[in-house]
């Protein structure tokens, strides 16, 4: 059986700042199972490692037996949190929301124990109160201490705009504290200013003030930013293996040697060769959410077309037609996500057959079996009909 101090430590791993340690092992001691809050506002359809970061230290609570209460936030979400944003988020559609907050729960269990997990959305509060309440919340708030803020700083200074219900935010997700009772709340380095807004609100309320702990940021691929849907850095945990280990092997040395401690915990084996370094790196993040068999195969596959110049020797049989609209192609492969950005990638010269660069959408391919290239790392050999041969690929695929 662990000591307390080494159950501490493990819960504290990775953790950047804790409002109050002292607090927190209190609330440790008292017997009972602590209610530890993290919330996500729906704004995109996956959750990326960015996410996984907290949630990780959530599934850590709940190995220890604490309750994790994940906040949807179907209702915020259609305010959109300022955190760390030089512009007013744009507005989603209450039905873009409903569609990405069920795709948040599924994604949300390939790391936390459905068991141990309380899904709450908190629409059905917020969507209860009346104009009354909420100017009662906003008189608990101060906005003098909000326009301190440093994103709302930066905004003012360069003459940008802060809308009015951007200032709430903060109140909101505060709020959601009091509701729940949160004994704890999560979140990342950024959030720092609104998870101490729940704990002022609790206190106001009478309630004991929830322990804050922060998780340093999860920079995304291009190094510089951190990990966002919106700027197209990240790897989402539905993408497929081959998607996430090619995604893993793209970003540079000094990323992989931040990502090792963010992601596990632990400081990169400068004994390794980089390349392999990174290859070890690709292969954990796979097998996370995939499996170690899905990541040897990931592996193997992308060193054989990376390191051997060689593509898949099984050729995909996707239907039996002799030829077959490219949208549908890309599609049908997973190789886009829908065919509105199926078109628009070919339209931006991001596809090619047989070395052959295809920028017409309404493209037919010929199904007796080709090579097809989506993006600088997508490598597909396909047929339409079984049993066809193989042929060599050209050797400007791979330029």
């Amino acid at each position: 059986m662990s000591s307390p101090a080494e159950t501490l430590a493990r819960l504290l791993r990775g953790v950047e700042e804790i409002h109050s340690r002292a607090e927190l092992e209190k609330k440790l001691s008292l017997g009972r199972p602590l209610r530890v809050k993290f919330g996500v506002d729906p704004t995109s359809p996956d959750i990326h490692l960015g996410h996984t970061v907290p949630l990780l230290t959530l599934r850590a609570f709940q190995d220890e037996g604490h309750i994790a209460v994940l906040i949807i936030g179907d209702f915020t979400a259609g305010i959109g949190d300022p955190t760390g944003r030089d512009t007013t988020r744009p507005e989603l559609s209450p039905a873009d929301i409903a569609a990405n907050a069920k795709t948040y729960q599924d994604q949300a269990f390939k790391i936390l124990d459905p068991q141990k997990t309380e899904v709450v959305f908190n629409g059905d509060w917020f969507g209860k109160m009346s104009a009354v309440d909420l100017i009662q919340l906003q008189r608990r708030g101060n906005a003098t201490q909000m326009l301190q803020r440093r994103d709302f700083q930066e905004r003012r200074e360069a003459g940008k705009p802060i809308a009015m219900h951007e200032l709430t935010y903060p109140l909101l997700q505060g709020w959601d504290s009091v509701v729940l009772k949160a004994d704890i709340e999560l979140g990342g380095s950024e959030q720092l200013f609104n998870l101490l807004v729940g704990r002022h609100l609790q206190e106001q309320m009478g309630q004991p003030p929830q322990v804050v702990l922060t998780l340093p940021l999860l920079e995304g691929l291009d190094g510089t930013n951190k990990m966002s849907k919106s700027l197209g850095n990240t790897i989402a945990v539905n993408d497929p293996p081959s998607e996430m280990f090619g995604k893993a092997m793209r970003i540079s040395d000094e990323l992989m040697a931040r990502w090792y401690p963010t992601l596990f915990a632990e400081r990169l084996d400068t004994a390794l060769h980089p390349m392999e370094a990174k290859k070890q790196l690709a292969a954990r993040i796979v097998t996370r959410f995939h499996g170690e068999a899905a990541a040897k195969e990931a592996r193997e596959g992308f060193e054989q077309v990376f390191s051997k110049k060689e593509f898949p020797k099984v050729a995909m049989t996707i239907v039996n037609e002799t030829s077959l609209a490219l949208i549908k192609l890309l599609v049908a492969i997973e190789a886009a996500p829908s065919g509105s950005q199926a078109r628009t990638l070919i339209q931006q010269g991001g596809v090619a057959i047989d070395g052959q660069k295809i920028i017409d959408p309404n493209h037919v391919v010929d199904c007796e079996g080709f090579y097809l290239k989506v993006g600088k790392r997508g490598f597909y050999y396909v047929t339409c009909l079984p049993d066809t041969p193989q042929k060599n690929p050209p050797s400007s695929l791979f330029n």
